[in-house]
């Protein structure tokens, strides 16, 4: 007999969405056996040697712990409170007023604006223009003092911006080129590079909590990429495992929790970030409709949560102990407005995702971050030209008009010490 598709969900739920994790996750979150009469002492969790020259880890169990609200630097005392949001197909970035909800500027920027980026020093935020099927690609500055920008930088493919952990180098995602360029992060002179031939559309990243090693997605190969950045070389890759079934695109308008047979061979991983502990990295596959979980260190899958159709971008909630995912509402790459998009929320501690958060008539969440109070998630609605700020004690939504194919804003300021980033990955 044909097995219905609501079987099929509950099926899924058991096997992944109630557990999570791997049973060896499950164990290691248990509390420790005490025998009757005997008392047990905690252990207190030793320091993270970090790399040279990285900031230190104050808070060994939540390397989150200086991004939360009373942690705004001083870096960033003048600094304009904005949202920063590049409009791919309109060469242009949209500049939001978060307390008005309007747009006060648009700026000219180069072909391809792809991701709002600040620098590891906070002092400013990059456009990365990447030109796709071109070569003039670019790195447009942004002021956060004023809001205005300063002279492009021509810079081959600049998909995505990361900086090291030591804030030594910023590194260039050459997506097309399978390649990291690592630059000077003040004159983009550049440095070295590491090729990752096997990586095919590597473009996210994060990085492990002493600063040791990063992880890279590769989109259009199923897999992670694990980066030793202490001796510049490819540690391996790592194929991600597909689900027994997704949610299913063609019913997602009758019923969002709709599911099919999965018949991809192999993911399209998209966002990855790490947990608070630094053990697990979490990361956002489109085409397996969740986010797998990786032990880091050992470089293995041990888990998978299925959140929703398209699962694209992942973001911490200030106090670090949920993560916002972004379901873009659609396998495709280019999909249609108005979808199925939505947010989930993971609780970092089980595992599981404990809230849904639909868009009212549809949309496509895409990239974004938690404002600085962490009232608010901000994110690009990418096929529906607009800018989503969802309340995250509620889930309820505003929209904001913008340019063309809205896709890796920033919110800014943030609290932090410094930056690896993306969007604003902050430490």
């Amino acid at each position: 007999m044909k097995p219905t598709p609501m079987k099929i969900w509950l099926l899924l739920l058991t096997a992944f969405g109630v557990v999570g994790a791997s049973a060896g996750d499950r164990q290691e979150a248990s509390a420790p056996v005490q025998a009757q009469g005997t008392a047990v002492t905690a252990l207190p969790t030793p320091p993270i040697k970090t790399v040279p020259g990285m900031p230190p880890v104050p808070d060994p169990k939540n390397l989150y712990s200086e991004t939360t609200p009373d942690h705004m630097s001083p870096a960033v005392k003048d600094h304009l409170e904005r949202v920063y949001v590049p409009n791919l197909r309109s060469g242009s970035v949209s500049v939001i007023d978060p307390h008005t909800l309007k747009v006060v500027d648009t700026l000219r920027v180069e072909k391809g604006p792809q991701h709002v980026v600040p620098s590891w020093d906070l002092s400013t935020l990059w456009v990365a223009n990447n030109a796709e099927r071109s070569t003039e690609g670019s790195l447009t500055p942004i002021d956060p003092r004023t809001g205005q920008t300063g002279k492009s930088v021509p810079v081959d493919d600049p998909y995505n911006v990361y900086f090291t952990p030591d804030g030594a180098s910023l590194i260039v995602v050459a997506e097309a080129r399978r390649r990291l360029d690592f630059r000077d992060p003040k004159t983009l002179a550049m440095q070295y590079a590491i090729s990752t031939p096997q990586c095919g559309g590597i473009n996210h990243g994060d990085f492990s909590i002493d600063g040791r090693f990063a992880l890279f997605t590769c989109e259009f190969d199923g897999s992670v990429a694990k980066i030793d950045l202490a001796n510049r070389k490819v540690l391996g890759y790592l194929k991600l495992k597909m689900p027994a079934v997704r949610f299913s695109e063609s019913k997602a308008a009758l019923n969002p929790l709709e599911t099919e047979i999965c018949t991809s061979t192999k993911g399209m991983p998209q966002d990855i970030r790490i947990s608070p502990d630094g053990k697990r990295f979490f990361v956002a596959d489109m085409d397996a409709d969740g986010v797998h979980v990786l032990d880091g260190d050992a470089f293995v899958e041990v888990g998978f949560i299925p959140t929703g159709l398209g699962t694209h971008g992942l973001y911490p909630s200030r106090d670090g102990k949920r993560l916002y995912v972004a379901n873009r509402g659609t396998h495709k790459i280019h999909g249609t407005k108005k979808g199925p998009g939505k947010v989930s929320v993971i609780d970092f501690a089980t595992q599981t995702v404990v809230a849904q958060w639909p868009i009212p008539g549809g949309g496509s969440p895409d990239m974004g971050n938690v404002s600085a109070d962490g009232k608010w998630l901000w994110l690009s609605g990418r096929f529906d030209d607009v800018v989503y700020r969802f309340d995250t004690a509620t889930g309820a939504v505003t929209k904001v008009r913008v340019g063309a194919e809205p896709h890796g804003l920033t919110v800014w300021p943030q609290p932090g010490r410094y930056s690896l980033g993306h969007t604003g990955n902050m430490r």
